[in-house]
């Protein structure tokens, strides 16, 4: 074979080129794909932002009377209590021994929450579950006598950090670490089996 044989060139293999053709655009698509996906992810609400603002629906029905439900509200510990009228009798005759029975502090709480029972409704409390001294949670002690230092504890929270005290409506005790109640965050319902935290004057 002569050398101006080996200088011709190759006829084209219409198979291979196509198949050259097609891994390239795969390569490229492949690529686009690794972009996209920041951008995809950018449109997509971040965990802090969830965190930080979203209200938060509740299904009361799933709660029988005297238990109570954890959720989360922008990073913090949301109680839900389901108060019985024995717990809500509770809630009486022992306001000396506590340090704000009225609700005075007005930050610690929305008006609609300045009564007694610190609620829209008297049996659901609605509160912001962590002790105002240094953020801990409290235990439940709900029932008379479930506190083994005081024979005549009325049911409430104790706070196992520093030994804070509330009663059922999350007023603090007098003589202990915490300086307030516990907060009552904003929060409303939207019909009777239904409460949303952070909105209020919902319909």
């Amino acid at each position: 074979m002569s050398s101006d044989d080996n200088n011709h060139a190759q006829p084209a293999d219409p198979g291979r080129r196509r198949m050259l053709i097609g891994a390239t655009s795969a390569i490229g698509a492949v690529g686009v794909g690794f972009v996209a996906v920041p951008f995809i992810q950018s449109w997509m609400p971040s965990e802090r932002a969830k965190a930080v603002g979203a209200p938060v629906e509740v299904d009361l029905r799933t709660i029988k009377p005297d238990q109570i439900i954890k959720v989360m509200w922008r990073g913090q510990t949301i109680g839900i209590m389901n108060r019985s009228k024995r717990l809500l009798d509770r809630l009486t005759g022992h306001d000396d021994f506590l340090l704000d029975p009225a609700s005075a502090v007005v930050e610690q709480q929305p008006e609609f929450a300045v009564n007694v029972h610190r609620s829209i409704k008297p049996e659901w409390l609605v509160f912001n579950m962590h002790c105002t001294h240094l953020g801990c949670i409290p235990q439940v002690l709900a029932e008379p006598g479930s506190f083994a230092w005081e024979a005549d504890w009325p049911g409430g929270f104790f706070c196992p950090c520093h030994k804070s005290k509330f009663d059922l409506s999350g007023r603090v005790f007098k003589g202990v670490p915490a300086p307030t109640n516990l907060i009552i965050p904003p929060y409303s319902f939207i019909d009777d089996n239904t409460v949303i935290i952070g909105v209020t004057g919902a319909a």
